[in-house]
């Protein structure tokens, strides 16, 4: 071995007295062994940082806000305002909960929130859900109260329709959403509460809706179905990093509150499932909905304000909504759509960083004859679409109406809408832009668009639209002009 050595070495002193190939290529053999070497040792103690990568070539794909960066993406979380650890905390099975789930723990839920209800301002408390499954009809939340799922908790949702009350319908719809009348409280219910946290360690809520799909698949169904989540006239809530699935209706409803977010969740539900949207704000102010995966038979996220006179009436808009760094895919609606319930007005609202698949659109505006109000103020860029059916659509005509009150005088305003950097592959239609007859346009613009597999030749379909486009293919309709777009 130490004869070798010397050779070696003699040959590499010799070689700077007679450079030859062979020499070179040894000494290169040589230094790429070590940099293999270290490189192996280095990721072993310093293994990749794969979300970094992942947000790294999100990146490269489409240029993020100057305000963000790989190691801090930009985010809206700063809505729900940080609060103290609880003072008390205490587990289900304090209560009586039995996590077989064949035992009903709806009277434990029920015990629990009335004795947490007395350290509201008092340092709150927190419920933790242990590891199995928790069968219950639905229950309330109080404030100042975290819910905590532990890792192998699943709340189970009662098939019992008797276990689920009828409460009254909220006044900016006049009635049931499907049904007149009442509707079903949600499984997970507030009401008027503030500083509550929904989370845990990806713990699981699942609200067994195929009954009520069949229910309403049979038309057997009498009251409109209840939510997985619904929180009414609420402020400063986080709901994060659990998994809800098979929600009866629309999954997370937050409605006339205010300073939500929803962040780091899984929503998941058959792609056939009624309206079973993911998220859906409506008449609530400071959302943020970022970071989620949604698998639904609805729009992945629906923002919503009120439906016809009704809405009009109350005139609480949604307004201040982030949408960011959400994925998923829906067979029969959008990745994010707008209304069609939007009667109290829609503003300020950002929805960036989509990554939306096989689904029947991507971004979506609908409206209608009757529903009044306006949407202001909308930003939608850097959204990668696959096998998207129409990657942009404006929708109305859907007849949808709570009763015979609606004024067919009162139609939407659109003002200052801006759709950008939105690349589309395996497209099969061209955007469709249908408008309100009467409605006004102001400001609509298009810039930096490309629809694959849709051919040169094929035309959008407009209709009462109006607006400006640059760099986008296949050539929008006259109605949109190919030219920069005009401050409104």
């Amino acid at each position: 071995m130490e004869s070798e050595k010397s050779n070696l070495g003699s040959l590499i002193i010799g070689s700077y007295a007679r450079p030859s190939w062979t020499i070179l290529f040894l000494l290169f053999t040589l230094i790429t062994i070590l940099s293999i070497q270290l490189s192996t040792t280095t990721s072993s103690l310093f293994p990749p940082n794969w979300a970094l990568i992942r947000r790294q070539q999100q990146q490269q794909s489409f240029p993020s806000s100057p305000s963000s960066s790989a190691s801090d993406p930009i985010t809206c979380s700063g809505f729900f305002r940080k609060l103290p650890k609880r003072k008390v905390v205490m587990s289900i099975e304090d209560f009586g909960g039995v996590g077989d789930g064949v035992t009903s723990n709806t009277e434990a839920f029920r015990r629990a929130i009335r004795y947490m209800q007395r350290f509201q301002d008092r340092g709150g408390s927190q419920l933790n859900i242990p590891n199995g499954t928790w069968l219950t009809a639905p229950f309330n939340l109080t404030s100042d109260f975290t819910l905590f799922l532990n890792q192998g908790a699943l709340l189970l949702a009662s098939q019992e329709v008797k276990e689920w009350p009828i409460i009254e319908p909220l006044p900016s719809y006049g009635r049931g959403r499907e049904r007149l009348g009442g509707r079903h409280i949600s499984l997970i219910h507030g009401n008027g509460i503030k500083n509550v946290i929904i989370t845990g360690d990806n713990g699981t809520v699942d609200g067994q809706g195929k009954m009520w799909w069949e229910l309403w698949w049979n038309r057997t169904l009498e009251h409109t179905r209840g939510h997985l989540l619904e929180l009414i006239n609420s402020d400063n809530v986080l709901i994060s990093n659990l998994t809800f699935r098979n929600s009866p209706f629309w999954t997370i409803h937050p409605v006339y509150c205010r300073n939500v977010v929803v962040k780091g969740m899984t929503i998941l539900a058959p792609l056939n499932a009624p309206n079973t949207d993911g998220i859906d704000p409506d008449s609530s102010t400071n959302v943020c909905i970022e970071d989620n995966y949604i698998e639904s038979g609805d729009d992945l996220v629906a923002i919503k304000s009120g439906w016809d006179q009704y809405g009009i009436t109350m005139a609480l808009p949604s307004t201040n909504i982030i949408v960011r760094r959400v994925s998923g895919t829906t067979p029969t609606c959008s990745g994010v759509g707008i209304g069609s319930e939007m009667s109290g007005g829609i503003s300020n609202i950002t929805i960036e960083d989509l990554h939306v698949w096989n689904s029947a659109a991507g971004v979506r505006m609908k409206s209608d004859k009757g529903r009044g109000g306006y949407i202001f103020n909308v930003s939608m860029s850097n959204i990668r679409m696959e096998r998207v059916k129409i990657p942009i659509r404006f929708s109305r005509g859907s007849n949808d109406h709570p009763d015979d009150g609606w004024d067919s005088n009162a139609v939407p305003r659109f003002k200052d809408i801006s759709i950008s950097n939105i690349v589309s592959v395996n497209s099969t239609k061209a955007p469709v832009l249908e408008g309100v007859e009467g409605s006004s346009f102001e400001g609509l613009c298009f810039k930096n668009i490309t629809l694959h597999g849709i051919a040169a030749s094929t035309k959008w379909r407009c209709e009462y639209v109006s607006g400006f486009a640059t760099e986008v293919f296949p050539v929008p309709c006259p109605e949109i002009k190919n030219t920069r777009c005009s401050p409104s």
